[in-house]
């Protein structure tokens, strides 16, 4: 039976549906592209000034961590350079005083070795009187160490002085460049003596005074003086020093001059006591009578 809503469409017009829709299909797609570059730009317009803008206060923030971490470094190898240099400076004071030390000690192990026909007890000095001289010094041995009034005291270049005041643990040495120091000497050479007398003005040139020296022998620049055998406290043979500007007195019986002492008497540390006495007697030397 044929029905007479038979609907009956044609090729052609499915190819223009076709035609139209894939024509609209293009149009819309294109639109939608558009649209998408527009929104695209206008997100970049907006984001990436504030990207950069957030970057920017990022990298700022960075470089001043940065700043400050280097400079908290940099403060701290600073401390640690003064620190090793203070150790340095530290390590070459002891160093420099250990070789000081050692020097003394080695110069009067010679000096030891020089008068070893004396039995001698080492002591350092502990205390001075005022001025630059050590006329008068404290040193820290005593009886108990078996040292006695009287013994002589030497150090580097000779003779130094003698005991005068003693306990059980110091004893007090008086120089013989004090002014009460006289001390009978003799020229080695010559066989001559002369006394040897303590003066603390003269001390200010280096000097002490030489007196009685006989007229039977000439005495040359740098004769050498020691510890003659009359006298009555300092054992014989100790150098005391040289003869300098030897004349002749007024009297024309004695010469008298100075004498540059073998001990530095401005630079005292330790010192040697000899523990043999003297027995005999000189009535010349004052404060030994």
């Amino acid at each position: 039976m044929n029905s007479k809503f038979n609907f009956h469409v044609k090729p052609k017009m499915i190819l223009l549906i076709l035609t139209v829709v894939c024509i609209g299909s293009i149009a819309i797609t294109y639109f939608r592209q558009d649209s998408a570059v527009s929104v695209g730009e206008a997100v970049g317009y907006l984001v990436v000034p504030m990207q950069k803008g957030i970057n920017s206060i990022g990298t700022w923030f960075y470089d001043k961590t940065q700043d400050r971490l280097e400079l908290e470094e940099a403060k701290n190898k600073i401390e640690e350079l003064e620190q090793s240099n203070q150790d340095l400076k530290d390590d070459l004071e002891k160093y420099q005083d250990a070789s000081l030390e050692n020097r003394r000690l080695r110069e009067l192990l010679e000096l030891k070795d020089t008068y070893k026909e004396y039995e001698t007890v080492g002591a350092s000095i502990v205390a001075k009187n005022s001025g630059n001289w050590y006329s008068s010094f404290t040193i820290d041995k005593g009886t108990n160490d078996g040292l006695a009034l009287n013994m002589n005291v030497i150090a580097d270049g000779g003779l130094v002085g003698l005991i005068t005041e003693i306990g059980p643990n110091f004893a007090v040495v008086t120089s013989i460049i004090d002014d009460g120091s006289r001390v009978s000497g003799m020229i080695k050479s010559t066989q001559s003596n002369c006394i040897v007398t303590g003066d603390l003005s003269s001390m200010e040139n280096g000097l002490l005074k030489l007196d009685y020296i006989q007229t039977d022998f000439d005495i040359s620049e740098d004769n050498l003086i020691v510890t003659s055998n009359i006298s009555d406290k300092y054992v014989p043979g100790l150098v005391i020093g040289y003869a300098t500007n030897v004349t002749l007195n007024d009297d024309k019986l004695t010469q008298s001059g100075y004498l540059e002492p073998a001990v530095d008497f401005s630079n005292l540390s330790e010192v040697l006591v000899i523990t043999t006495l003297k027995e005999t007697s000189d009535p010349q030397e004052a404060g030994e009578e």
